[in-house]
């Protein structure tokens, strides 16, 4: 029965959170979701719930008797200013209170351009863009709630995602759908460059092991990714899959300095 399981909260049922969700559950957690409108499609085994992140009172409740909490949600990019800064302190207040670790999903944002160098996890915050400099400040803010003794924290960050339900991304509805029906793949930016791209199912495993592993807390971690490839290669890999390589239209990639 699931109160013989340790219970593990998502908040957010995007291709992040059912992907995680499914991973949780084949090591045997008992796995609750929690979106706004407590409907969607999810894993076979996960209960989903009603509930709205962005209120202390409702992440506190269904958070309650939770061993480890991950913050999945996400908004609109011109809305971060105004929601993402209340999801983090609610996040952090919610999983103090049930005593629970405290799992993020995070970006590449926060350290700008790196003008070709490799990112680990020692490259510096140097965003300058107003989106870049706001998550660095989350991060830094999840790391200093850890740092004193407020939380239990891990961070885990992932490069661009293709994947199971992957749709917005440089990989997503522009790619897959269209080079499985026959349609030229819309590309953005140099497809000759070095890439890397984050394998959904990966994201997920790499997330449930933050959770489980006490020496993860306190850190932020790049979540692994597959060798570095260019993205004409991998429309080749793609291409070896269906049986016939993508034919590609390039356009112009749409910058938001926000």
């Amino acid at each position: 029965m699931n109160i013989a399981k340790e219970l593990h909260v998502i908040f957010g049922t995007g291709p992040v959170g059912i992907s995680l969700a499914e991973e949780l559950l084949a090591r045997g957690k008992w796995v609750r979701l929690v979106n706004r409108s407590g409907k969607g499609e999810i894993p076979t085994g996960a209960e989903l719930v009603a509930g709205d992140a962005s209120r202390l009172d409702s992440a506190q409740e269904l958070s309650r008797g939770a061993a480890v909490i991950y913050n999945a949600t996400h908004a609109p990019y011109e809305q971060w200013p105004e929601i993402l800064p209340r999801l983090q302190e609610n996040m952090i207040e919610s999983a103090a209170a049930a005593g629970a670790k405290l799992v993020v999903i995070d970006t590449l944002y926060l350290y700008g351009e790196t003008h070709g160098q490799p990112m680990t996890e020692a490259t510096p915050y140097a965003a300058t863009s107003r989106k870049g400099r706001l998550r660095a400040e989350l991060a830094w803010g999840y790391l200093q709630a850890h740092r004193i003794g407020k939380v239990r924290v891990a961070l885990g960050r992932a490069a661009d995602f293709f994947g199971p339900r992957v749709l917005n991304s440089s990989l997503g509805q522009y790619v897959f759908p269209a080079v499985l029906s026959g349609q030229p793949a819309l590309t953005l930016g140099n497809i000759d460059l070095p890439h890397s791209y984050s394998y959904m199912p990966d994201v997920a495993r790499g997330l449930a092991v933050l959770g489980e592993r006490e020496e993860a807390l306190g850190r932020e971690w790049h979540l692994p990714v597959p060798p570095i490839i260019t993205t004409r290669d991998m429309l080749r890999l793609i291409g070896q899959e269906i049986g016939q390589f993508p034919q590609m239209t390039p356009t112009d990639m749409i910058v938001y300095k926000y």
